[in-house]
């Protein structure tokens, strides 16, 4: 039996870094998600200084400090955002609303490791609201938003997380979440494994209480699939990421839009006549492809999935081998879920200017760690974006250090996410509720009845109001009836 090896964490907790040596952290390629760099620790909010959270006394409205944000007092323009984002999100306030009567998730304790964005908050919001206890740390480093982390906080989440921690504070923060005494989880909501991976290594005897684990990341349930391979996956899991809503919704549209966003915000780069590569035609190259192409781009796709790589060819991308365009184009982007896709070799023979971004969850897509030599000069351009100097002159451009551009630099479409919410939510109230038996140690899909619910209500959301059919016989009428 193959054993699974992670990378250990050599820092203990008791021992805390100072501020330089918590800025100066960094590691070789993992599955983690967390690499960082010096670069990580420099960005701070115009509106707050540079103190490290860890280091402030910091207590809401209430007097309550069970929490580790930027600032509280962003609380007030928190709430705004996660008042905006509830109106975009039909499906997980139709949940909320139908079953918080009923609470189908009293006695829950789910701990989260997920990005901490508005939408998120009104995912948080819902479960308590269904009767659970939460408490939150970010799946990525850039991903928080600090001022919905605060909103959370002084609605009595506790919430351990703010933008640009270092790979230190990652870690922390999940101990904090899980290690406190007095409360232990029963549910696990991952994204990307790294949640799960600190449990089973840390605090292994908490899966005697543990109903079961939702994840929602390629990465994370491809380590799932590892951990029960190997027969170490000890509760049931529930795969969300390939629920067919998931697919299909988040991973395709939510990528089609929010991959513009991240480069132009980043770069002000124009697409037309631009020479890109899209490395993988999954569901996420999908969308950057389309989105590109449409801008005017010229786009090619590598792919090693015979039938992604027919769909590529049907959709009228020209499918190539990475060395064969590597010299000669202005943007590469990786969304394929591995490791290593471009290595040195690969960014060695970029042009000058070659803009370089990643799409999938982990950071493990880019080499990035075999830029920090003592050849290659790094030189922040605005935060989220570096140049990478060759000694003769050349530059590449890396976005977010190689971890995902669309929520490191950008916002990402809050109806999507609605839909991607809900799942998560049901997934949970099914593996909570599930009688003993029902589900075994092992990786499960969403219950298709729950992808019906979902379709149900994002369908009815998307009717025009003014629609009125025709007649009772109406394909939309026969369509919505059939999944009231």
């Amino acid at each position: 039996m193959k054993k699974i090896q992670f990378a250990d964490q050599k820092q203990e907790f008791n021992k805390r870094p100072t501020k330089i040596s918590r800025r100066s952290l960094s590691r070789s390629i993992s599955q983690s998600s967390t690499d960082s760099y010096s670069s990580a620790a420099s960005y701070t909010d115009s509106s707050d200084d540079e103190t490290s959270p860890r280091d402030k006394q910091q207590k809401n409205s209430k007097g309550n400090a069970d929490f580790c944000i930027k600032n509280i007092k962003q609380a007030d323009f928190g709430r705004r955002e996660i008042e905006i984002a509830e109106q975009e999100m039909p499906a997980l306030m139709a949940l909320r609303k139908r079953a918080q009567g009923e609470k189908p998730l009293a006695g829950a304790k789910i701990v989260g490791c997920t990005h901490i964005t508005a939408q998120t908050a009104v995912l948080m919001e819902t479960l308590s609201a269904l009767g659970a206890q939460c408490r939150w740390a970010a799946c990525n480093i850039y991903s928080t938003q600090n001022e919905v982390a605060a909103a959370l906080a002084e609605g009595g989440f506790s919430v351990f997380a703010w933008k640009g921690e270092s790979e230190d504070d990652f870690w922390w923060c999940i101990d904090r979440c899980v290690n406190v005494e007095g409360w232990q989880p029963n549910m696990i909501l991952d994204d990307g494994g790294d949640l799960t991976h600190w449990i089973y290594k840390k605090y292994p005897n908490m899966f005697k209480k543990i109903k079961g684990i939702v994840e929602e990341s390629v990465t994370g349930v491809h380590r799932l699939y590892q951990l029960s391979k190997a027969g170490k996956l000890c509760v049931p899991a529930m795969n969300v990421n390939d629920s067919v809503t998931k697919q299909k919704f988040d991973n395709l549209y939510c990528c089609r839009e929010s991959i513009l966003d991240g480069l132009k915000r980043t770069t002000d780069v124009m697409f037309g006549g631009k020479q890109v590569v899209v490395c993988g035609y999954g569901e996420v190259g999908k969308g950057c492809c389309a989105a590109l192409k449409a801008m005017g781009s010229i786009v090619y796709v590598t792919e090693i999935d015979p039938i992604c790589a027919l769909q590529a060819c049907m959709d009228g991308f020209r499918l190539v081998k990475l060395n064969e365009v590597i010299r000669q184009v202005d943007i590469v982007i990786t969304c394929t879920g591995n490791k290593n896709v471009v290595v040195r070799e690969y960014m060695d023979r970029m042009k000058n200017g070659c803009i370089v971004c990643n799409m999938g969850h982990s950071n493990t897509e880019i080499d990035v760690a075999s830029l920090r030599t003592p050849e290659l000069t790094w030189e922040r351009v605005r935060s989220q974006v570096d140049h990478v100097i060759w000694p003769d002159g050349k530059r590449i451009v890396l976005l977010a250090e190689g971890r995902l551009l669309n929520l490191s630099c950008s916002t990402v479409p809050t109806f999507v996410l609605s839909i991607t919410a809900t799942t998560q939510a049901l997934a949970l109230i099914e593996l909570y509720n599930a009688p003993e038996g029902r589900y075994k140690q092992d990786v499960y899909l969403l219950p298709k009845k729950m992808d019906i619910y979902l379709k149900k209500n994002v369908f009815l959301f998307l009717l025009p109001s003014t629609f009125v059919p025709m007649n009772s016989s109406s394909v939309i009428l026969k369509i919505s009836n059939s999944m009231l």
